[in-house]
């Protein structure tokens, strides 16, 4: 038996306590999902969450306490646990709390994915678009496999359009247009989004003979040519995970193109764009730190 979630929401407020109607409106229980979410495969769990979808809500909950306060927490059960009981928590900020522990303890198991969905979810029904392009934006980075991937976006799409950041919340929305599927509902609601995104048909055409600014490759006196060669800024090096989702989500709400490169010492290292010369790296360099501050530098990327 698979036990999902709609993919429902709630409109305005802050992360107040909600009744459970309304909780169960965005995590939505349902006994047959309307699109892949990993299920609840151990027997007590889905009677649990069967139960509070029936209206025993105290019921459930207290099956789930129980396994939490007797599993180990190096069971496979115990995050699967942590799921149900953000499901059918009675209040917001206990969802997050039980999702980030699945994201923060369990980041290399099969439920991260979930956990950053629904946090991704709860986010934008709370009209925190800051928070819900940080969940969806570590999605996409840490687990580019997952086919949750195109619901996350589609949240994400939207908040970035209340960020002001049309051109990723396009890129969202297209990726989730994109991963829709057999979902009919599902794509009617992305292609209404998409709709704002349309580009002009000049746009969209190439030219097809590149320019000299369209190459990193130099040809070196001599004759001989090189590979290709480009600088990027590097803005903060860490080894905190936490940080480098606050940088990353900073960095993108503005409307730079950042990613993260880690080195074999174990740092986090959070770079913005592939620039052909030196010199257009030094003024990206020059308005990283006029709008993030720091103390970002140039650096060569062979």
């Amino acid at each position: 038996m698979r036990v999902g979630r709609s993919d429902g929401g709630v409109s305005g407020g802050k992360m107040e306590r909600w009744n459970v109607g309304t909780m169960l409106s965005i995590v939505a229980l349902s006994i047959i999902p309307s699109f892949h979410l990993s299920a609840q495969t151990d027997a007590r769990l889905v009677e649990a969450l069967r139960l509070a979808q029936s209206g025993q809500v105290d019921s459930g909950r207290s099956i789930v306490r129980r396994l939490l306060a007797t599993l180990p927490p190096g069971d496979s059960v115990y995050p699967q646990a942590l799921l149900a009981a953000a499901k059918i928590a009675p209040d917001a900020p206990t969802v997050a709390s039980y999702l980030n522990r699945i994201v923060v303890e369990y980041g290399a198991g099969p439920w991260a994915d979930d956990a950053l969905l629904l946090l991704t979810q709860l986010y934008w029904a709370q009209r925190d678009p800051a928070q819900t392009v940080q969940f969806a934006e570590r999605l996409n980075r840490d687990y580019p496999d997952s086919p949750l991937r195109s619901r996350a976006n589609f949240s994400a799409g939207r908040a970035y359009f209340e960020l002001k950041n049309e051109a990723r919340g396009c890129e969202l929305i297209r990726q989730a247009q994109g991963g829709a599927g057999d979902d009919v509902e599902f794509r009617n609601q992305v292609s209404f989004y998409a709709a704002r995104c349309s580009l002009p048909s000049s746009t969209t055409t190439a030219s097809a003979t590149p320019t000299p600014s369209d190459t990193t490759t130099r040809t070196p006196p001599g004759g001989a040519v090189g590979p290709p060669h480009a600088f990027a800024v590097q803005v903060l090096a860490v080894k905190s995970a936490a940080q480098v989702d606050e940088m990353l989500t900073r960095l993108k709400v503005m409307g730079f193109d950042a990613r993260v490169v880690r080195d074999s010492t174990g740092f986090f290292k959070v770079r913005v764009g592939h620039y052909a010369t030196h010199e257009e790296a030094q003024r990206a360099q020059q308005r990283l730190k006029q709008k993030v501050g720091g103390q970002p530098f140039v650096v060569d990327e062979p």
